[in-house]
């Protein structure tokens, strides 16, 4: 469980701190791809920047003379191979791809928001679901490996498998885990759907 506050007084943190350091501990951060693509960038530009000076002061290129690269990529596709152009354009597409994902996906981490009057608490879904399932497990009276609880962000899932012989009422464990889920107080709180299995366990 983590818990974040503006300070260490007792006076409650302005709701706009709270809602920035609720999204930054809720969402995962963009800070390893924006570093990888301002390093690419950066190096191109140096590289550039570094042909351009050679080319000026009359040395020979480093690595490419500029006018040969633009006559190459002038004539292209005919001067390659096609298998080099496929996978050259299959890893820009990859690149292209990761990065706007990142740019558009929300990236959501696996936490819930508890309410708090003096600041932000964030509880891992790990934690959630093993409450969860310990209320399960009451209310169907099964074992610890009979219960199997999932939490998304729209949706908890609990799997039970019943003890053979011993009838669940998949109600009355909804009832418990909905109970259960309302106690813990996160937002928002997603539906919750419970599944007994048609098979049932012996010997537990």
């Amino acid at each position: 469980m983590r818990n974040g506050t503006a300070g260490t007084g007792r006076a409650a943190a302005p709701d706009g701190f709270r809602s920035s350091l609720a999204r930054r501990e809720l969402h995962s951060s963009r800070a390893a791809a924006s570093v990888v693509a301002a390093f690419a960038l950066a190096a191109l530009c140096l590289y550039v920047l570094l042909e351009a000076v050679l080319q000026a002061l009359g040395h020979p290129s480093w690595l490419l003379d500029p006018a040969d690269f633009a006559a190459w990529l002038h004539r292209l596709p005919g001067n390659a191979s096609p298998l080099v152009l496929g996978a050259s354009g299959t890893l820009l597409l990859l690149a292209g791809l990761y990065f706007f994902l990142q740019g558009v996906l929300p990236g959501r981490l696996h936490r819930h928001l508890l309410p708090s009057s003096r600041g932000v608490v964030v509880v891992d879904n790990q934690v959630i679901a093993a409450a969860l399932a310990r209320r399960a497990r009451a209310a169907a009276n099964v074992g610890r490996e009979q219960v199997l609880v999932t939490i998304s962000r729209s949706l908890i899932q609990v799997q039970l498998r019943p003890t053979s012989g011993i009838p669940v009422s998949a109600a009355d464990v909804q009832a418990a885990v909905e109970d259960e889920l309302l106690r813990t107080g996160i937002d928002p709180v997603p539906p919750v759907r419970v599944r007994v299995s048609s098979s049932g366990v012996v010997g537990q």
